[in-house]
């Protein structure tokens, strides 16, 4: 797939996602959302693929939904169908099996903060902005930008963010947990292709059922999470992944997990 506004390219076991709209800062249009959720399903079904990880081409990463185009005065059912298909796409990424990481290589606004949201780990350049910028448009936040920001980083600092629409340094993120790694500018595709190829080596039936642990867990009480975790540990003993760990360890060697 190599459309015009998000181009798929595959590195050994990890797929690189990057919108590719740098005239308008990878602003989301129809079209973008649209190639932005084929690229997920294509990457998520290819079985040499065991991580995603999503960036933008140019100075951002994404400064959210194109307010260009709708303030030519979209129609109900076309502004309905783009925000209706918009939160379908970030709903999609953490519905994904395989770890997603955010890549943030610039401007981090609005809908691109709702997308790095979705994700499960987020890596951004040193130099890279971010904040929650609805309110400077008179637009609410529709795909996670109230509701998985408050998760995050708590409802006091949500309610700022949202409130000012202020964009802030990384180092910021970093300290409240939106952001898991920071790196200088000069090297950050290879740290994030790095960490990818590092997280691609583990178990595949680890990382899909842990990956839905916590996020399940965020929704249930802590009895019936560790019940479930429980479950999922019960379950997992029968797996070649499980045995091909144990042998490994026992043999002094890296292990060669097949997903099974």
């Amino acid at each position: 797939m190599n459309s015009r506004t998000v181009l798929v390219e595959r590195r050994g076991p990890v797929g690189w996602i990057r919108l590719n709209r740098p005239e308008v800062l990878n602003a989301l249009n129809a079209d973008l959302v649209v190639e932005l959720d084929e690229a997920l399903t294509e990457l998520e079904l290819d079985k040499d693929i065991r991580v995603l990880v999503i960036t933008g081409t140019g100075r951002a990463f994404c400064a959210g939904g194109d307010l260009g185009s709708f303030s030519g005065g979209l129609s109900d059912d076309a502004m309905n169908t783009f925000l209706r298909r918009a939160a379908g796409s970030l709903e999609h990424i953490p519905q994904v099996d395989k770890p997603v990481i955010a890549a943030l290589n610039g401007v981090t606004a609005a809908g691109g903060l709702e997308i790095a949201l979705a994700c499960d780990v987020v890596v951004a350049k040193r130099s890279v902005r971010i904040g929650d910028a609805h309110v400077n448009f008179g637009l609410i936040p529709g795909a996670g930008g109230a509701v998985r920001l408050a998760r995050v980083v708590g409802p006091m600092r949500a309610k700022y963010l949202s409130f000012t629409g202020k964009l802030f340094p990384v180092e910021q993120f970093l300290e409240w947990g939106v952001v898991s790694e920071v790196v200088d500018d000069d090297v950050f595709e290879d740290r994030v292709q790095e960490l990818a190829l590092e997280i691609s080596e583990k178990s595949p039936l680890v990382l899909a059922a842990t990956k839905r642990l916590i996020d399940d867990s965020l929704e249930q009480s802590t009895a019936t999470a560790l019940r479930a975790e429980r479950q999922a540990m019960y379950a997992h003993f029968d797996s070649d992944d499980l045995k091909e760990g144990l042998t490994a360890f026992a043999e002094k060697r890296k292990p060669n997990y097949t997903g099974r």
